[in-house]
């Protein structure tokens, strides 16, 4: 430390002193200025950067927000569509259902016209065949019973004794 105190200049000191308080000057007159307008635009610009982030940030969560209505209007519509389409095909099943049904009905009553027809047209039928055989075996009945005449009166006789009178 001793050494420091005996090269001391005054003079020299007095010059760096001022050649400092020179250099300072002509920084703050020349430098100083541009260093604290290019500081300021810096911080602006990084101020307008993180603007336009939170600005962008808040877009985005708007067009989650958008995405996300969107998104509930599409599913609930959806849901819209597929409830009429239940609908609709519940309808249409019910609809044939019952067409079918009345189809069924119609050619229900329909058979069971042509089967009473036809039962009734076999009735009339057997009646008459019932009919002429019992004719046919009355007349040959009758021919060979009243081929004798004794057993022609036995026979009006046992009729006339059936026979009730009203």
């Amino acid at each position: 430390m001793e050494t420091l105190l005996n090269d001391f200049s005054p003079g020299l000191f007095v010059m760096q002193t001022v050649l400092l308080i020179v250099l300072i000057l002509l920084m703050v007159k020349f430098a100083w200025k541009p260093i604290l307008n290019s500081l300021s635009e810096r911080e602006e610009g990084i101020q307008g950067a993180l603007d336009a982030a939170e600005k962008a940030k808040l877009e985005m969560q708007n067009l989650q927000a958008d995405n996300e209505k969107l998104l509930q209007e599409a599913r609930s519509e959806r849901e819209t569509m597929l409830k009429e389409a239940r609908d609709i095909k519940a309808k249409m099943i019910s609809e044939a259902k019952e067409e079918a049904k009345d189809e069924a009905d119609k050619m229900i009553t329909q058979a069971q016209a042509a089967i009473e027809g036809e039962k009734k047209a076999a009735i009339a039928e057997m009646k008459a065949t019932v009919a002429t055989l019992s004719l046919e075996i009355a007349e040959k009945v009758l021919n060979h019973e009243l081929s004798d005449k004794e057993k022609q009166l036995q026979l009006v006789d046992q009729m006339l004794g059936k026979a009730k009178l009203n």
